[in-house]
């Protein structure tokens, strides 16, 4: 069973999210600060990580950077999801390693869609 490492700070998108990815048969573990996330990551490596960008501390940017540049979890592919929707956010996003970059609210098939590409990348 394939795990995936939510690291987001709002209860109603981890539910939502969880929710989804478990019904697909989906591990789910959740991660509330950028820092847990990243604690969380390099001691258990998930085989996916879904990323919220606004979050008290260390933002989904930063993490995604710090993520993407560790040789322990280098290889495991983040997807952000996040409210910014500007064009320059999504640049930004894809630039510290992301492999997609979606905006909430984002529908089942939308993050399902993008979940098995960048487990299939």
């Amino acid at each position: 069973m394939l795990k995936v490492l939510i690291i987001d700070d709002s209860p109603t998108e981890v539910y939502k999210l969880t929710t989804i990815l478990e019904k697909q048969g989906y591990v789910v573990e959740v991660a509330e600060t950028g820092e847990q996330g990243l604690e969380m990551a390099r001691t258990n490596p998930p085989d996916l990580i879904l990323m919220d960008v606004v979050m008290p501390g260390l933002n989904g940017f930063q993490a995604t950077r710090q993520l993407s540049r560790s040789p322990q979890t280098a290889n495991v592919p983040v997807v952000i999801v996040s409210t910014k929707d500007q064009a320059t956010d999504k640049v930004w996003g894809m630039r510290q390693g992301a492999k997609a970059y979606l905006v909430k609210p984002i529908s089942e098939a939308q993050l399902l869609d993008a979940v098995n590409e960048a487990l299939s990348a």
